[in-house]
């Protein structure tokens, strides 16, 4: 019985990125599975897999000791690679070759705005936040204003900046959970909002600024919006990532003297 264990894992472990393919296909499965049956579709399944997945990097990390969670274990190494830039950036990119370009052009003015509403807007809610717990520092109160904007744009800042694991970690918990409120709260709000089209998809887009937020909420609501709303939030992302640690940084750094 060890030595069919032994075997199991070894196969597991030669072919890591096929592993990590299926265990998060499973992990997927159960989160569509509870979302159907638990909360009647209510919480998107995207929504229930990052909780699970944040759950399994923590108890990964615990049981390994290590600091990359289940990557750690020698048979789930291959999530350090799909969970990498490389492929992360290549989903986001693929999402929009589903784009009708005419019916993008139709957000106009209105989606450029939003992405620069979507952009300013939470980065001054985060960096109050931080003030508000204490921090003082410009690349601290930056850092997690940034991660206000996404989780990718907080730690690209604080890396860039040199600030702190530990502030940087709270720009993604804080990125994180306003994705997770995008994903839930999407499919509430749409009929309210009005939306229900391409161009309120892309100024939704723009003004929440997650894509995976906006792409699970979007596809709870409606799936053929997802590209739209998927397009602006991708620049929503890029556009942090250049202002955050430079014109933000500048702000901040200005008023706190």
């Amino acid at each position: 019985m060890s030595d069919a264990i032994a075997l199991l894992e070894h196969i597991l472990a030669a072919n890591a990125l096929l592993t990590a393919f299926a265990f998060v296909g499973v992990v997927m499965w159960i989160s569509a599975a509870l979302s159907r049956y638990l909360t009647l579709g209510r919480i998107h399944g995207s929504a229930i897999a990052i909780i699970i997945g944040l759950a399994l990097a923590f108890g990964g990390g615990v049981w390994s000791g290590g600091k990359n969670g289940l990557s750690d274990i020698p048979m789930l190494s291959g999530i350090g690679i799909m969970g990498g830039a490389m492929l992360r950036d290549f989903a986001i990119v693929a999402t929009a070759f589903e784009v009708d370009v005419v019916r993008a052009r139709q957000a106009g003015a209105i989606g450029a705005t939003a992405l620069v509403l979507g952009t300013i807007l939470p980065f001054i809610v985060g960096a109050l936040v931080a003030y508000a717990f204490g921090y003082r520092d410009a690349i601290s109160l930056t850092t997690i204003g940034a991660g206000a904007v996404t989780y990718i744009v907080g730690p690209v800042t604080g890396a860039a900046l040199g600030a702190s694991s530990a502030v940087m970690a709270l720009s993604i918990a804080t990125g994180v959970f306003k994705a997770v409120l995008v994903m839930i709260g999407t499919p509430f709000v749409a009929k309210a909002i009005g939306l229900n089209n391409p161009r309120s998809a892309m100024v939704f887009g723009g003004l929440m600024g997650t894509v995976s937020g906006v792409s699970a909420g979007l596809a709870a609501t409606d799936r053929r919006l997802v590209p739209y709303g998927a397009l602006t939030a991708t620049f929503h992302t890029g556009l942090g990532c250049l202002v955050a640690p430079s014109l933000f940084f500048l702000g901040v750094r200005a008023i706190m003297g």
